[in-house]
């Protein structure tokens, strides 16, 4: 059985900087983390085994020093922790921030914002939580749903397929021809890349292994972007959830990951690969045009 990994895959530079933030404040004094740092439990057990908390409200927090995470919060969370006298340290990736001042800056030239994406994911709840007004779609659905305004302001969460963006986007011009409609690309490189790699990877094998976070949305993206080209599709958190069954009869097994899983999950699943079917030659990486 052939191994290929995906030209792009795993934890992207916005998390790793998250985790060595926290990391670094943690070794000089307790830490507190306002949710989930990143989606991925095997980064979780890390940071707590090194004594970071994590609390999801800031109600909870017991330390004076508190992170927001990767995900990033709305000013208005970020003012409420420092009312109760707590000192803020930002783990918030650049791309988001990058997609918060998209947001206000189409609110403040007067366009009325969509986000696209999952509304009760945190990353949009941060983006939101600070407007008067907005929508949050993620389906022709929603999109039916919205009411005519002169001007629509369009950005999306950073972990959204680009492809299903811009198609939203044509469906909210072709919706209201007679409105103004702005859109700024906040998807980010990490993602695109990542997907783009994942189509490649599923038209060249049998089977694709998708490691990532159970709550981790760019890594149930990386699902069904694969699942579109490869009929055979599992999504794991580790190597130990890896079924034999799986690759009867393959010859070639693709391996893809989110961006916040760590590089030693990655390489425990080859591992386990190479080992039960004695997979001798080193493995491959699928080289595609960016």
């Amino acid at each position: 059985m052939k191994i290929i990994r995906a030209t792009y895959l795993g934890m992207c530079f916005g998390v790793r900087d998250a985790i060595a933030l926290a990391e670094t404040q943690a070794q000089e004094q307790p830490l507190t983390i306002l949710g989930d740092l990143v989606h991925n439990e095997t980064v979780l057990t890390d940071l707590r085994a090194q004594g970071i908390r994590i609390a999801q409200r800031a109600d909870q927090v017991k330390t004076r020093n508190v992170m927001i995470t990767a995900h990033g919060a709305s000013q208005k969370t970020i003012q409420h922790v420092r009312g109760q006298g707590l000192e803020i340290f930002e783990a918030t990736c650049p791309l988001v921030h990058y997609a918060h001042r998209s947001v206000r800056q189409l609110v403040s030239e007067g366009y009325h914002p969509i986000i696209i994406g999952k509304r009760d994911h945190v990353e949009v709840r941060g983006v939101t939580e600070d407007l008067v007004a907005f929508d949050v779609v993620l389906n022709e659905a929603d999109v039916e749903r919205l009411n005519e305004r002169p001007r629509f302001g369009i950005a999306s969460q950073t972990t959204q397929p680009i492809e299903r963006v811009r198609h939203l986007v044509r469906c909210i011009e072709k919706k209201f021809p007679q409105s103004e409609v702005r859109f700024i690309d906040t998807v980010c490189q990490p993602t695109k890349l990542r997907q783009n790699a994942a189509v490649e990877l599923a038209k060249n094998c049998d089977v694709v292994i998708v490691i990532g976070g159970e709550h981790s949305n760019n890594t149930h993206e990386l699902v069904a972007t694969c699942s579109k080209h490869c009929s055979r599709v599992h999504h794991i958190q580790s190597a130990e959830e890896l079924r034999i069954e799986w690759f009867d009869g393959v010859d070639t097994t693709g391996i893809t990951a989110g961006t916040s899983t760590p590089d030693r999950t990655i390489d425990a699943v080859e591992q386990w690969l190479r080992l039960r079917h004695r997979v001798a030659q080193e493995t491959r990486t699928l080289t595609i045009a960016t």
